[in-house]
């Protein structure tokens, strides 16, 4: 297996790198040359400094679904010969690059590792400088394809989807509602918790489905003596986290030990994965959420490579008092900057807010560094009893919540079980979600002497119930 280091900087990272696809450069750099195009711009979460990947094809058409890889507002298209050509691809990238298209998703990018990202990054972020020439300028140039005139499918074939349970606080506000007296199980704090879900009902950004039904038990009805009903949920949910996309897989019986885990992940993107709290309620004791989960979970379409998200790395700590991990979960690279500082929202946007052309609202914000695991505990737990990761599996971070209850990511805990609501600024209310909401959660990174990259945004919209 080849190896590399994912959190050292290199020259993909130097904040004063300038594109010439004006709509990837900060405000500031657009005024000095284009007064009117700096006057227009936005604030792009897709900087030469950020080149995440995923799968699109221009909108209404049948073309096939290919790799792409994102700049400023625009697309370049990674499956033409003429664009490996420019960028001076080895044979093993374009070969990946040119099975992308053919699989109509990124798992053989995937599955060559870190050596290989990072060399198709430094390739993508010199053909894209300023300083490129002329002829390569012209080449990608014809491969460019505007975001606002694409669509996208999943990035991956996602073979398996297991989702964690990493935000302490996430833990401790809903057990505080079901164990006031003993929020937090005592292995929560020894091993990263996590369940098997399914990878069928995964969905891209934009991704909208019917309220699920399950079995409902009635509050405080007695299970002795009464029976449940099969009814659509009323207790609807968020859960705002991060979705980790592995890499290069790992024979089965052979763990993956912390020092290489990063090198099994080949980026992040945003996830939801909606929760129906009434059904979960009753059906959880003893083997964990099924109908109450497996409906849907939508993922933004924009995978953020590890490599990029570099510059925002940060010391992996533990609270006083609190248990360290044990060996196999800890090393010095790991303390050093295992944690990623990754600043996160949730925005909702109700049925009569669209009607009137409002904007949606934000009511969550919150910090990816709060997590209790970092994403290489979570790659070395999950395969230290011999399990083999494959390219495309993805892992949900859990529910993201921070230490105040502004920056909890379900609305669970928001309103306290659904005891206090959110007043939203039409006058509506929220405790959990009505039909018509579209939800979207956003992600960014931004620090003193880095460019701010960001994920995009990753929406989905509630449907009535079937039947």
């Amino acid at each position: 297996m080849t190896t590399t280091r994912p959190f050292r900087l290199n020259e993909t990272h130097d904040p004063a790198l300038r594109s010439w696809v004006v709509s990837a450069n900060p405000r500031a750099a657009i005024a000095a040359s284009d007064a009117v195009a700096a006057q227009a711009a936005t604030v792009s979460d897709f900087p030469i400094q950020n080149l995440p990947y995923a799968i699109f094809r221009r909108s209404h058409t049948d073309e096939r679904f290919r790799a792409g890889v994102a700049i400023g507002d625009q697309v370049l298209d990674l499956a033409p010969h003429a664009v490996h050509q420019a960028l001076k691809l080895d044979a093993s990238l374009a070969a990946a690059l040119t099975l992308c298209r053919e699989d109509a998703a990124l798992n053989a990018l995937m599955a060559l590792g870190p050596a290989a990202w990072s060399g198709l990054r430094l390739a993508l972020s010199r053909g894209l400088r300023a300083e490129a020439s002329h002829a390569v300028q012209a080449v990608l140039q014809a491969h460019l394809t505007p975001q606002a005139e694409v669509e996208y499918a999943l990035p991956a074939r996602i073979g398996d989807y297991t989702d964690f349970y990493t935000s302490v606080h996430h833990a401790t506000n809903v057990g505080r509602l079901f164990r006031p007296d003993n929020p937090l199980l005592p292995n929560y704090k020894w091993v990263p918790i996590g369940y098997h879900g399914r990878s069928s009902s995964i969905g891209v950004s934009g991704q909208q489905f019917h309220r699920p039904k399950g079995q409902l038990m009635a509050p405080g009805a007695d299970p002795a003596t009464t029976a449940p009903t099969l009814a659509p949920t009323q207790r609807l949910d968020i859960e705002l986290e991060l979705g980790i996309f592995i890499g290069q897989g790992n024979p089965l019986g052979e763990p993956v030990p912390l020092v290489e885990a990063e090198d099994h992940v080949f980026g992040l993107c945003l996830l939801n994965d909606w929760s129906a709290r009434d059904i979960q309620a009753w059906e959880y004791q003893p083997l964990g959420p099924m109908l109450s989960k497996n409906f849907a979970t939508t993922i933004s379409p924009w995978i953020v490579t590890l490599e990029a998200l570099a510059p925002y790395r940060t010391a992996f700590t533990r609270p006083d008092g609190d248990p360290q991990p044990l060996p196999y979960l800890d090393s010095a690279a790991n303390r050093e900057g295992g944690a990623f500082d990754i600043q996160l929202e949730v925005l909702i946007q109700t049925s009569r807010m669209r009607q009137a052309g409002q904007a949606a609202h934000r009511i969550v914000r919150t910090s990816y560094r709060h997590a209790y695991w970092t994403l290489a505990q979570l790659v070395t737990h999950h395969t230290v009893g011999g399990c083999n990761l494959q390219p495309g599996d993805l892992f949900g971070s859990g529910t993201l919540s921070g230490p105040t209850l502004e920056e909890a990511g379900a609305l669970l805990e928001l309103t306290r079980g659904g005891k206090q609501p959110l007043s939203l600024p039409d006058g509506e209310q929220r405790t959990f979600l009505h039909d018509g909401d579209r939800v979207t959660l956003r992600g960014h990174c931004e620090k003193a002497g880095a460019v701010r990259i960001g994920f995009g945004d990753c929406t989905g919209t509630v449907l009535p119930a079937k039947g």
